[in-house]
């Protein structure tokens, strides 16, 4: 149910978060973790804050969120939204996590598609079989001319070891990655080639920052934006943003 990843950053990040809280309460949040732990023995860190909801927890166990009430005699999965301002308050607290695990990225470790001055850059987690994926690349040069980098992290859907991951292999490996990762999409069966590449952690990034499926765009401040955008509508989700910060 629960994975732990980075977990030592992640209890610290948690506890920046996290509003000072009285004897009482930690008492309580004592409590609450004795009985998650009952439900994720595995886990090597629980971290508990406070939610707008009185007498609802959130509990941060790996690279999941849950609720769980205040005596632990209940667990929510779900998503939590203001309905008032139309926040969602879960993805908010997940944005933090995910700008926590890309915030050391090395920029020479991605397959870069970028306008000389551009006004948003994009992380996108692909897979060179996926059909949006291909959509998306056949359009990279209309997302730069909206203003928007595209930095390529490999996310191969079916997995470390699957032909899908070999090909980005090659394509990395490739003298010119991005004339490579072009053809690959076009549909084009690239050169075996092996090398040292970070395809796998790349994929293992994707997982832990909750990539279910590609493309997967994500904002520098940690903001996942799942699913094929055009050019014109993605640059406007990004302004929407970008106003509301």
């Amino acid at each position: 149910m629960f994975s732990t990843i980075r977990i030592g950053a992640i209890a610290l990040l948690a506890c920046a978060m996290a509003p000072a809280v009285t004897l009482a309460e930690e008492a309580d949040y004592s409590a609450v973790e004795a009985k998650l732990r009952e439900l994720a023995p595995s886990a090597t860190s629980i971290a508990l804050s406070e939610t707008p909801i009185e007498g609802l927890l959130q509990a941060q166990i790996g690279n999941e969120f849950v609720y769980v009430s205040r005596d632990g005699t209940y667990l929510l999965q779900g998503t939590m939204f203001n309905m008032d301002t139309r926040e969602n308050v879960t993805d908010q607290a997940k944005s933090v996590l995910r700008k926590e695990l890309i915030v050391d990225l090395d920029p020479a470790q991605q397959i870069t598609f970028t306008p000389e001055d551009p006004d948003y850059e994009l992380l996108v987690f692909t897979d060179i079989d996926c059909g949006y994926c291909r959509k998306l690349h056949d359009q990279v040069e209309a997302y730069n001319d909206q203003g928007i980098a595209i930095h390529y992290l490999a996310f191969p859907r079916a997995g470390v070891g699957s032909h899908s991951f070999e090909k980005f292999v090659s394509v990395w490996c490739n003298d010119d990655q991005q004339s490579a990762l072009t053809l690959a999409k076009g549909g084009d069966e690239p050169v075996p080639m092996q090398c040292d590449n970070p395809i796998e952690s790349q994929y293992e990034l994707g997982r832990e920052v909750g990539v279910t499926g590609t493309p997967a765009l994500l904002t520098p401040d940690g903001q996942l934006i799942p699913g094929y955008m055009s050019p014109e509508d993605l640059r406007a989700r990004l302004d929407s943003l970008a106003a509301a910060n």
